[in-house]
């Protein structure tokens, strides 16, 4: 995520008095009005902005990977003040109690006052990737430390709950009640108790993890993960139906009119009726992160071809907007966070025909030279057995290798002549 290049691309938007707010990869802050579908203005940042805004009081807040945080007046784009993080910000803000509140990618979550002076900082064990979310006299933010954290107003921790993976939300969390509904890159959705950090439930997923929040709609939770299902949860915690798109699911759908609207990385906005049958979809020319925003029943979703589009609940395109630049930015392969290095090496004796490769030094192997490249396939294209009879076989987290090795230095295959 910190090495996706400078497009056109949209990440997430928010709607905000009939004015629609979103960022954009080509550093760019944009307010569009939804009466008029007229540019109101843009804010331009010193690099690429793939965080949620936020928007309270006429200011517009947004962080950039140039390491500012933005406060903007949402009237005319005009820059009221910044405030230095030191390093890359993907997380969004929260504005509550007279306070913003971010993350970034050094692990510092910071409080910051509406002047944008610096209150507190809270240290966590990684980098911050989650839209933090506050509640009476609590806040909380997850880190790629695998913690959730609960804050008190002043930044004293009151409590933590450690998951099994990074806790990545672009979205804020869910809470309804006295839970707080998260994800984590474990594959499972969790449910805690506010108060104490005490687990209610937990739910899995498939198995590419979460990065996205869930929503409740007539006692039924919603949430999206990253194999590509919409699950539809009890509040018990068990699975009602589940319905598959064609590509990574990254945000919450949107509920309105007893329709379910939810959004996918093959491009999709998928129409549902509340019992999870498809009636309708509308297609965008590139993936789509962030949840549709409806405004007079009209839904508006920003999609990695570098437009904005507006369409009618029916699925008909009614306008679109492009950003300053057509060429979408590209972004890393979804698996490289899963590459393996082999860092063993040993010499060992084989027979003249088993042997038709020997061991040399100096190379890594990795998984990556087997184009392992799309999270949603089942099957490979490659073979199973190499061609130069080597065996590598992986199972999800496991790598074996084979013949057996002792310890070295870094183990290659190089062809005998």
């Amino acid at each position: 995520m910190w090495r996706i290049t400078e497009g056109g691309s949209i990440t997430h938007s928010i709607i905000h008095d009939g004015v629609v707010y979103f960022n954009s990869c080509d550093r760019h802050v944009y307010a569009v009005d939804c009466d008029t579908w007229e540019e109101k203005w843009r804010f331009k940042t010193g690099e690429i902005i793939t965080a949620m805004p936020a928007v309270k009081d006429g200011v517009v807040y947004a962080g950039s990977h140039d390491g500012k945080f933005y406060a903007i007046d949402a009237s005319d784009g005009r820059e009221i003040w910044r405030f230095n993080a030191g390093s890359e910000i993907f997380s969004g803000a929260c504005v509550h109690n007279g306070m913003v509140f971010f993350g970034c990618r050094s692990g510092y979550f910071y409080a910051l006052n509406l002047k944008g002076k610096e209150m507190w900082r809270f240290k966590t064990g990684d980098e911050i990737v989650f839209n933090p979310i506050a509640y009476e006299d609590k806040i909380f933010v997850g880190s790629f430390d695998k913690n959730i954290y609960c804050l008190n107003l002043d930044g004293k921790e009151l409590w933590r709950f450690r998951t099994g993976d990074c806790v990545h939300a672009d979205i804020s969390p869910l809470i309804s009640g006295n839970i707080i509904y998260f994800a984590s890159f474990d594959n499972y959705l969790y449910a805690l108790d506010i108060s104490d950090g005490k687990e209610v439930w937990r739910f899995k997923t498939g198995k590419y993890g979460n990065a996205s929040s869930p929503v409740i709609h007539k006692n039924v939770i919603y949430h999206g993960s990253r194999d590509g299902i919409l699950y539809a949860i009890s509040l018990d915690g068990e699975e009602l139906w589940r319905f598959r798109t064609g590509g990574m699911i990254e945000a919450p759908p949107l509920i309105y009119d007893n329709v379910i609207y939810v959004s996918s990385e093959d491009g999709n906005v998928y129409f549902l009726t509340l019992e999870g049958k498809e009636f309708g979809r509308f297609k965008t020319g590139g993936a789509i992160y962030t949840s549709p925003k409806i405004y007079k029943n009209v839904l508006y979703v920003g999609s990695w071809d570098c437009h904005l589009y507006a369409i009618d609940t029916k699925g008909k395109e009614l306008w679109r907007f492009n950003t300053s630049s057509l060429m979408p930015a590209s972004i890393p392969p979804a698996h490289e966070i899963f590459k393996m290095e082999i860092d063993k090496a040993v010499d060992f004796e084989t027979t003249e025909e088993e042997d038709r490769y020997k061991i040399s030094r100096g190379e890594i192997i990795s998984l990556s030279d087997y184009h392992v490249t799309s999270e949603y396939s089942t099957k490979s294209e490659y073979k199973q057995k190499s061609d130069y009879d080597v065996n590598l076989v992986m199972f999800e987290e496991v790598l074996v290798v084979s013949p057996d090795i002792s310890q070295g230095s870094l183990l290659t295959f190089e062809r005998k002549a």
